[in-house]
């Protein structure tokens, strides 16, 4: 193991980035085709080398080929690698675990409502203030409720959160004067956006078991991290949750993870591919909680690595925060092209050698230019940069090789088997059907005792429950484990758990 992980070589030498620096966050930026997908991949290589675990999304399913031995390497990268005299150069691949929301390309990855929180749902639900207050109430009462140790109050998955939001609307007399009013109208908008979810098929991202975030920071035998690959293909074409289900990622890592000061390297690295779907049309209080994390993180031992075509998609808040640049080639054929060339290169520590506005444009497929912290924690000046070639495939496994990969892993049996336990649907629906049952029996009884007077019969309105709608399968948790953990939330509102 080394000190730093080599990303290529330029006129002025290798191009390294040092392992303590890692954490200082990172950009890989550029136009389509010009080799991100390429560089992503060799610094997860790089940095699984030397014992610190990787998180990345695969959004075009072709990185899942870091999973494999580029064995034998294509041409071009043999050719590189004599190019940039790469020593040692082979075909290898890291220990690599396959995670999927759906559950198909890898191992599930779930977590609960509860954790999480009612800022990220409202993302995901692109809701209005007055939905968004809503949510806050019913997070807000099911925390309560939980205090009191009532099973009602564990939001395990949507149909938790449907019940609950519909006994809001039913009391909503009584629930207004302690938390504030919700309207019928509200209540029955998220409802709706519930019900898209769960079209789309993002129930099955909510349940348990739950995410152990200390699977994505394992080493193998021989001291190499581990590559966690999500298959996000599918993932991101809602581009809502894509994006909110990486946030909740990171906001976990820091909630979880205990502080770490300056490491000799990183924790875990994590790379957010597509990054300018975070950024998309985000509120300034959620801009600000990125900006916030992407600062604390750092201590935690969790750098930060985001990917996208131009470094105008970060907001400059959390560009500042990114040490490490490795920008591809740009094109400037508009107007707000030439604003990220000039963008780019502005962001850049001056070298004499390098015109940055102009060779920016004029890089080749795998070229690059570099600028990072070196030892000492100072930028270096931006270099034009051969990056070297990946030693495992470039290109996607095939789905014969993915399987036998995830039937292999030893998280298969931890994550494959769904856990279905009582929460605050099946209180909330039993609740309501009592209702129901007893308002029945005293109609009967009423009409009884009015045949017995000869009186008329008098007209009883029954009480209907409201319960949830359809029955869709559910993931609930342990409710011993639910009630253990710590509901003062934290920085997006979501739930630590106690390890």
């Amino acid at each position: 193991m080394s000190e730093s992980i080599l990303l290529g070589v330029a006129p002025e030498g290798p191009q390294t980035l040092p392992l303590k620096r890692a954490n200082r966050h990172g950009l890989i930026a550029g136009a389509t085709g010009t080799g991100k997908t390429v560089t992503l991949q060799i610094m997860a290589e790089q940095f699984a080398a030397n014992g610190v675990s990787v998180f990345c999304a695969d959004v075009k399913g072709d990185l899942c080929g870091v999973a494999a031995p580029g064995d034998p390497p294509p041409g071009w990268a043999l050719k590189r690698a004599e190019e940039i005299k790469l020593e040692g150069y082979a075909p290898g691949a890291p220990p690599v675990v396959f995670w999927d929301v759906y559950g198909k390309a890898g191992h599930p990855v779930r977590t609960t409502v509860t954790e999480m929180g009612p800022i990220l749902m409202a993302r995901i639900f692109d809701a209005t203030a007055a939905q968004e207050g809503a949510l806050t109430i019913a997070f807000k009462l099911a925390d309560d409720w939980v205090r009191e140790r009532k099973p009602e109050g564990l939001l395990i998955d949507l149909k938790d959160l449907r019940a609950l939001l519909t006994y809001i609307s039913d009391n909503a007399d009584d629930i207004g004067k302690k938390y504030g009013l919700v309207t019928p109208t509200t209540v029955a908008a998220l409802q709706r956006k519930l019900l898209q979810l769960e079209m789309d098929g993002a129930d099955v991202f909510f349940g348990e078991p739950a995410l152990e975030l200390m699977d994505f920071i394992r080493t193998a035998p021989d001291g190499r991290g581990t590559v966690n690959v999500l298959a996000a293909d599918k993932l991101v074409q809602s581009p809502r949750l894509y994006a909110t289900f990486l946030l909740w990622l990171l906001s976990e890592l820091w909630e979880t993870l205990p502080e770490a000061g300056d490491l000799p390297k990183p924790k875990l690295v994590f790379f957010f591919d597509e990054a300018h779907l975070l950024f998309n049309d985000a509120p300034k209080e959620l801009l600000d909680k990125v900006e916030q994390v992407a600062r604390l993180i750092r201590s935690k031992g969790v750098g930060v690595y985001f990917v996208t075509q131009s470094p105008t998609d970060v907001p400059d808040m959390v560009l500042s925060q990114l040490g490490n640049r490795v920008q591809h080639a740009l094109r400037a054929y508009t107007p707000s092209d030439q604003k990220a060339v000039r963008a780019a290169a502005a962001s850049f520590r001056a070298n004499p050698g390098v015109d940055v506005a102009k060779e920016i444009q004029e890089l080749h497929v795998g070229e690059a230019l570099i600028s990072v912290l070196d030892d000492k924690g100072a930028p270096t000046p931006v270099a034009r940069t051969l990056i070297r070639p990946p030693a495992s495939r470039v290109g996607p496994v095939t789905p014969e090789e993915r399987a036998a990969m995830i039937k292999a892993c030893a998280l298969e049996k931890k994550y494959a088997r769904m856990i279905d336990q009582e929460s605050a649907y099946e209180v909330l629906t039993r609740r309501a059907e009592k209702a129901a049952r007893d308002a029945e029996k005293a109609a009967e009884r009423d009409a009884k005792q009015a045949a017995r007077k000869g009186t008329p019969r008098k007209t009883t309105t029954r009480r209907r429950s409201n319960t949830t709608g359809r029955m869709a399968e559910r993931v609930a948790g342990n409710f011993l484990s639910q009630l253990a953990r710590d509901f003062a939330r934290g920085i997006f509102g979501t739930t630590r758990r106690r390890r």
